[in-house]
């Protein structure tokens, strides 16, 4: 782990209760990795399970918390991104609460400020759901 739960929000600009990255597992400029558990108190619960819409803001979180991440190491001021565009959703499971998500997120393509990332969230090894997104980062 290379940022703990408690340092998380020093490289994203979100704040408690939209906070949904617990740790940076893992960033380099080919593969971000990040953990997450499902508490029941997260506004993107329902019915028991996390939903599709919480798992791509979880996504969105990882590529955040590890640009930030980057932006720092590089002597840097973390900068604020937003979702451009979602595509290639595929949905096949939800994790319930409890559940301890594991994100990975491959950088793909970059043209200036806007980053094209794949990202899948796991469950015990199982895919819940795999993305891309456009990523516009803030210059």
């Amino acid at each position: 782990m290379i940022v703990a739960k408690d340092a998380i929000t020093d490289y994203i600009p979100h704040r408690p209760p939209f906070v949904m990255v617990d740790s940076l597992v893992n960033a380099t400029r080919e593969l971000f990795e990040s953990d997450f558990t499902v508490t029941d108190d997260n506004m993107l619960v329902q019915d028991g399970f996390f939903q599709e819409t919480g798992l791509i803001e979880h996504i969105a979180q990882t590529c955040a918390a590890s640009f930030g991440y980057l932006d720092s190491e590089d002597g840097g001021e973390p900068k604020i991104g937003f979702i451009g565009a979602v595509s290639k959703v595929l949905v096949t499971e939800l994790p319930p609460v409890g559940a301890m998500i594991r994100t990975v997120v491959t950088p793909l393509h970059q043209l200036g400020n806007i980053y094209l990332v794949k990202g899948e969230s796991f469950l015990d090894g199982r895919i819940l759901l795999g993305c891309e997104l456009k990523i516009v980062v803030s210059e």
